[in-house]
């Protein structure tokens, strides 16, 4: 496994494997990888002949009082999951890399973006798409892995390359949780004892209303009431929102008809967690969730 700091070396290696005729997979992720951004790495080795993995704490998509500084790192650590997974190439640039001095282009969108995480994270989507495109420019992978827990980013980043014409399969891989149900995340080193606790309304609530569409209920609003109901009882949790949207526009819906994303954002203390599920619903009214 080899590690580069500049897209020089990347473009470099890419060159190398595409003139072999290798398939390439991308797995853009954060740092401070965890089981959930294993599974990622373990699909495109499945699926590509090499898998490069990002691991870039990207500026952009932080807003001025969020955790840009305290974001967990570890190289150490991210790269002997990388290696152990089979990953052929880490991408771990500076941003003095990623964003030259004078650096004024952006990549914007303007569906998608403006509710659930959009909508209390306004710059969050542009830095997204833009170090995300900047990646795809890069590396040119095949196929590209993002994980279903950040849905509202899946679905735009599927979006962005649908509509930029990228020609990259954008796969999105399921939610993974810790034992007790709590969905995998880098920011869960934030909690001490009592919000861990405290944290595991978020599956708790979604898996009442998941009982409830697997009843028959496809009343959006009972649905999202139930959700909301079971969050507040936690003293800890404070609701930034609960919604159920549909996944092609990310808007909010009456019943659960097509594919239906049902999301929640809560801070548990200082800590904002996301959690979701995905509903399909076919046309002779059975559903399946995920």
């Amino acid at each position: 496994m080899k590690i580069a700091v500049t897209i020089k070396e990347v473009r470099e290696q890419v060159n190398e494997w595409r003139k072999q005729g290798l398939s390439i997979g991308l797995v853009p992720t954060m740092g401070y990888l965890h089981e959930g951004h294993k599974s990622l790495i373990t699909c495109s080795v499945s699926e590509n002949d090499r898998t490069v993995a990002s691991v870039f704490v990207n500026p952009m998509q932080f807003g001025p009082s969020e955790d840009l500084e305290s974001y967990p790192r570890d190289m150490d650590r991210d790269a002997a999951l990388c290696e152990e997974a089979g990953v052929d190439l880490i991408f771990h640039p500076e941003p003095s890399e990623m964003y030259h001095n004078g650096f004024s282009s952006y990549v914007d969108m303007d569906t998608l973006t403006g509710g659930l995480c959009g909508k209390s994270r306004p710059v969050h989507f542009r830095g997204v798409c833009t170090v995300v495109a900047k990646l795809f420019n890069i590396v040119m992978p095949d196929r590209a892995y993002f994980g279903q827990k950040d849905a509202q980013q899946l679905a735009v980043i599927q979006h962005m390359a649908d509509d930029l014409s990228y020609g990259i399969e954008i796969k999105g891989c399921p939610i993974v949780r810790e034992a007790d149900g709590l969905a995998k995340s880098s920011r869960n080193t934030y909690l001490n004892k009592e919000e861990r606790q405290a944290a595991l309304v978020l599956n708790k609530a979604l898996s009442e209303g998941k009982k409830l569409i697997e009843a028959g209920e496809r009343n959006a609003s009972k649905i999202k009431d139930t959700v909301t109901e079971i969050i507040n009882a936690e003293p800890m949790a404070k609701i930034d929102y609960v919604e159920v949207v549909n996944w092609s526009l990310l808007e909010p819906v009456d019943n659960i008809d097509g594919t239906v994303l049902v999301a929640v954002a809560v801070f548990i203390g200082k800590t904002r967690l996301i959690d979701n599920f995905i509903v399909k619903a076919d046309d002779r009214g059975r559903v399946y969730v995920s």
